[in-house]
């Protein structure tokens, strides 16, 4: 039996009784805090757990005054958590005893499963059925366990400090690797951020991270959940906690590994885990208002933005400095990493002139120069006028720090502003690791304020919680309805039949028909006039040009007739057991730009829309955008304009700028489809060409569910 014994709101329901328990039995107890099974009671008694903890020593009578018994089985009946340590070839028996003690959940520390090899695996798959069908929760095995600073209870071998969880808004952890679980506490600590759990699920046999998550979202005092996963379990059931997460204002951010060929086997070393499409779920999680992060870096500081103003609104980026290097430098950086500078509103142009003298030039990045030497006061100004521009969306106080009693005026002039601010407002203090004034950090700690001593850095975070607001934003428009098309077959459709589909969808195709013998193909040929092409139909046909299957520019009855003999002694010769359906006679195209608009079924993420250059130079660039399905119409423009090739969709070396309009109306419509037939597998539309003043799709190929 699978993890899916206890169903997954089971699951949850009960991780109160694994992370807030009130009765614990550490099986492998030993006397040394240095050790694993020290380790945990040292973090017990530090953080002054008073609820009940069992010991459980095959040589020790006693630890640290608490006594010990010999075996699992002298464990009273119905304690909330057992963690086993012990070695990995009694673990089976251990959790055997376990359950036949009637505890509420288990954490196993122990590596050498599922990320190990086939029979870890297999172990790893017993542990879970054994667990799952006594009712039992089961976090790990290969984790560091968890802790929680809401409730006091350090339940991991890893040195914690102890310390209050603080006030809301916090941010909970959830980390399949326990010390990049630990790597998130300490930044965000370093901070100030209050954290309410650190939780690593480690390799997932039972508990994964979607438990942990609902688990966190039911914690109003959290204000962002902080991910690391290096495979999502339940993508469907991720989704909908993503839905969750956004609706009730707390957003998840989440850094997963497997960009890249070797980052993904790195993954699947890590935990066991199998690694799925990465480019799939960073688009769909994306539209479901998912942070997805590239670093841990970004983690950090996405983080400790979000968790003041976990709700950000569209806009553009105001910034202000002290430095005229910073401003040119600025410049330069956002149009690098994509962070659009706000052109400032006349008033907020004219309220800042007012605060610096004649000869400063009013822009943004806002260089306030020398200023803030006579004026302290316009730190703080300066920040409040930006903020208040419609046009800005968050902003920026990137400085040159001065001497610690400027400073200490720096933060009395921006604090106010920042706990009052309803947009993000950052500080930068330039100087990487050169000391601040303590009076000044203190100030700042204890403010919450987003802090950082990189520009770079902060204006990189800002790109991050910038296209998160453009994505929050999409969701709240209107999606357009899926649309229902009758199929006229499962499997493989050929071209015709999808072409049929296409123009249901309002898809523009070349006008043609489908021939069955040499005299209807010249028919339609007359009817078309001008030059035609013959294209061979078979659902077997996946590569018509390959096997001579399609010819191209014959005009005139003659030609069509020629071209109709020749065509079918190139397959007979190519495919000699193919048996066609009939052969696509089309008036030829005008040639344009060539795109490739697509449409795939992810089996674990459902639907996805692709667009890039046509031809062999989507593979050959790797130039290609990833939508949801439920795209809108803007949202697949603004996709457009993100390809590398963008250049080329513009007015270009005399050619004029073509119809992004009708590609975006392509794309909306395969998703609406999608949406609609849960059977179709796969679209693929290559080429489809792009001119001045619309496009056609010239090949089609539509894959069902077969039959």
């Amino acid at each position: 039996m699978s993890a899916e014994a206890i169903p997954a709101d089971a699951r949850t329901g009960g991780l109160a009784r694994l992370l807030e328990p009130r009765s614990i039995a550490i099986v492998g107890a030993q006397p040394e805090p240095t050790s694993i099974g020290g380790g945990v009671l040292a973090n017990l008694e530090a953080f002054g757990f008073d609820g009940e903890i069992h010991l459980v020593s095959r040589s020790k009578d006693e630890i640290r005054g608490r006594p010990c018994v010999k075996t699992i089985a002298d464990l009273p009946a119905g304690l909330d958590v057992a963690v086993l340590i012990v070695p990995q070839a009694v673990i089976a028996e251990s959790v055997e005893a376990a359950i036949a003690r009637q505890v509420g959940a288990i954490v196993i520390y122990t590596s050498g499963f599922a990320e190990a090899s086939d029979e870890g695996r297999r172990q790893q798959e017993e542990l879970a059925r054994l667990c799952d069908d006594a009712g039992v929760l089961l976090l790990g095995p290969n984790c560091m366990g968890y802790t929680n600073y809401t409730r006091g209870i350090p339940l991991t071998f890893e040195p914690v400090e102890p310390r209050p969880a603080g006030p809301a808004p916090r941010v909970a952890i959830v980390a399949q690797s326990g010390a990049t679980a630990a790597n998130i506490r300490f930044a965000l600590q370093g901070r100030g951020v209050a954290i309410s759990d650190v939780v690593a699920t480690g390799n997932e046999a039972s508990i994964g991270a979607e438990d942990v998550i609902a688990h966190e979202l039911a914690d109003p005092g959290n204000a962002v959940i902080a991910v690391y996963v290096e495979q999502l379990r339940d993508p469907r059931r991720f989704l909908e906690l993503a839905r969750e997460a956004r609706q009730a204002g707390r957003p998840i951010v989440m850094l997963h590994p497997g960009r890249s060929a070797r980052g993904r086997k790195a993954a699947l070393s890590h935990t066991g885990a199998l690694a799925g499409d990465h480019a799939v779920m960073q688009a769909l999680a994306r539209a479901e208002g998912v942070v997805v992060v590239d670093t841990l870096d970004e983690m950090f500081d996405v983080c400790a933005i979000l968790v003041r103003f976990p709700r950000p609104r569209p806009g553009r980026a105001g910034i202000v400095t002290n430095s005229g290097a910073i401003r040119g430098l600025a410049f330069d950086f956002c149009e690098e990493v994509g962070l659009p500078l706000a052109e400032l509103a006349p008033d907020v142009h004219a309220q800042l002139t007012e605060q610096v003298p004649p000869y400063v030039a009013v822009d943004n990045p806002f260089d306030v120069g020398t200023t803030g030497f006579s004026n302290p006061d316009i730190f703080g100004a300066s920040a409040r006028i930006m903020l208040s521009d419609p046009g800005v969306g968050m902003v920026l106080q990137a400085h040159a720090g001065g001497s610690p009693p400027m400073q200490v005026k720096k933060a009395e002039s921006m604090l106010p502003v920042y706990r009052e601010a309803d947009k993000p407002l950052i500080l930068c203090i330039i100087g990487d690791e050169y000391p601040l004034d303590e009076t000044f950090m203190n100030m700042v700690r204890d403010s919450g304020i987003p802090f950082f001593r990189s520009p770079e850095r902060a204006m990189r975070a800002m790109k991050v919680i910038a296209d998160h607001a453009e994505a929050l934003a999409a969701l709240d428009r209107p999606q357009a309805e899926p649309l229902p098309v009758a199929l006229p077959r499962g499997g493989v459709l050929p071209e015709h039949e999808g072409k049929d589909v296409l123009r249901a969808l309002d898809v523009p195709v070349p006008d043609g028909a489908f021939a069955t013998s040499a005299d209807e193909a010249a028919a339609i040929a007359a009817r078309l006039g001008g030059p035609v092409v013959l294209k061979a139909q078979a659902a077997d046909l996946g590569h018509k040009s390959d096997a001579g299957g399609v010819l191209l520019n014959l005009s005139g009855e003659a030609a069509v007739r020629d071209g109709w003999d020749r065509l079918h002694a190139n397959l007979a010769k190519a495919a000699p057991d193919l048996r066609l359906d009939g052969v696509l006679v089309e008036r030829m195209a005008e040639p344009g730009l060539e795109l490739v608009v697509g449409a795939r079924r992810d089996p674990d993420w459902g639907p996805v829309i692709l667009v890039g250059l046509g031809g062999v130079w989507i593979e050959a660039l790797k130039d290609s955008r990833l939508m949801p399905a439920t795209i809108d119409r803007a949202g697949a423009l603004a996709e457009l304009g993100r390809l590398r090739a963008a250049p080329l969709l513009g007015a270009f070396r005399g050619q004029p700028a073509r119809d992004t309009g009708a590609v975006a109306d392509v794309i909306v419509a395969l998703g609406r489809l999608m949406r609609a037939q849960p059977g179709i597998l796969e679209v693929d539309i290559n080429p489809l060409v792009v001119h001045a003043d619309g496009a056609v799709a010239l090949d089609a190929l539509i894959v069902t569910e077969a039959p």
